[in-house]
């Protein structure tokens, strides 16, 4: 994605355009996995610091640009959201995949969440599914 279209999807969001955002946005389109907020913070080098990279970042959790994924250890890492996604409204439901060897996590797209049938007094509002094992770089 070119630098037109880096700013586009932040007007589109109703964003200013700052270097910050841009950097952090293409780093996101330029990595296949999702990112950990320290992986951000290194490779958008010394420009940005802590503060400016974690406000970016839950800035665009808030607006549906990318989203959140749980760790084992209780750690977040992020990734694109799909087009879907809008302001306060993620539809990422699907199935993340953590490789074993390489550490990577990928979001599988074309495998959707299933469905879990809860009991009736229950009502969902997400549904996490990760699964570990060898990628198909690392396989």
């Amino acid at each position: 994605m070119e630098n037109e279209a880096i700013n586009d999807l932040l007007k589109r969001n109703q964003l200013s355009v700052t270097d910050s955002r841009k950097k952090i946005l293409d780093l996101f389109l330029k990595n296949s996995g999702a990112l950990a907020h320290s992986d951000i913070e290194k490779k958008a080098g010394e420009r940005f610091d802590r503060v400016t990279v974690y406000r970016t970042l839950q800035t665009f959790v808030e607006k549906g640009i990318i989203h959140t994924i749980p760790t084992a250890d209780n750690a977040v890492l992020y990734a694109l959201c799909k087009d879907e996604c809008s302001s306060g409204h993620h539809y990422d439901n699907h199935v993340h995949f953590v490789c074993d060897n390489c550490n990577v996590t990928y979001c599988l797209d074309e495998v959707v969440t299933p469905e879990v049938k809860l009991p009736k007094a229950f009502k969902p509002k997400v549904i996490e599914v990760v699964v570990s094992g060898l990628c198909e770089n690392c396989n």
